[in-house]
């Protein structure tokens, strides 16, 4: 009898234990705002991006696209301001981008310790985004240039508010610039 109830606690109990280890699907809306085809949309674009500027840019610049819900945000350094429009028209004509933020500035690339340092001050925002229960952090892409912390997701006022407060207080941040898409 003994055994009989033992054998019942542990199926109960290992029950339970899967219930909890249950994962999220990407596209649960609790997890990802966008759909299944803007996130693709989204690698597509930053993917294509990368293979157009390489092509006809191969030094003196340092450009990044950021794609989230098909806006792109472009960073990073190029030689003047002919190359930066250039590189505009290069991500703007990539389909089916709906809004660009062109944040390039004209001058000289960064050294490999200022981006080992930009990557070091996204991971510090993103990890104290865990702390914050008023936004999920996942809704909330995070991209860091030269101390500057890019915000980019679908979000409320209040969560965009939220981030960007994080963010702004975040050791080794210059500036926060929101480019997020605002639900109702």
């Amino acid at each position: 009898m003994m055994r009989g109830s033992w054998l019942s606690v542990s199926l109960f109990v290992l029950a339970l234990l899967q219930g909890c280890a249950q994962t999220h699907d990407i596209n649960d809306p609790k997890v990802e705002r966008r759909s299944a085809a803007a996130v693709q949309d989204d690698s597509n674009i930053e993917y294509a991006a990368r293979q157009r500027i390489a092509s006809k840019y191969r030094s003196n610049i340092q450009v990044n696209v950021t794609c989230f819900n098909r806006f792109a945000l472009i960073t990073g350094q190029v030689p003047n301001d002919s190359t930066k429009r250039d590189i505009e028209l290069i991500v703007g004509s990539i389909s089916p981008i709906k809004g660009i933020a062109n944040e390039l500035h004209v001058g000289g690339s960064n050294d490999s310790g200022v981006r080992r340092s930009d990557s070091g001050v996204s991971g510090d925002v993103r990890t104290r985004f865990l702390e914050d229960k008023s936004f999920n952090r996942d809704h909330i892409k995070v991209y860091t240039e030269e101390g500057v912390v890019y915000l980019l997701g679908i979000v409320t006022r209040a969560e965009a508010d939220a981030a960007s407060e994080i963010a702004a207080t975040t050791r080794g941040v210059k500036k926060v610039v929101r480019v997020f898409e605002y639900m109702n």
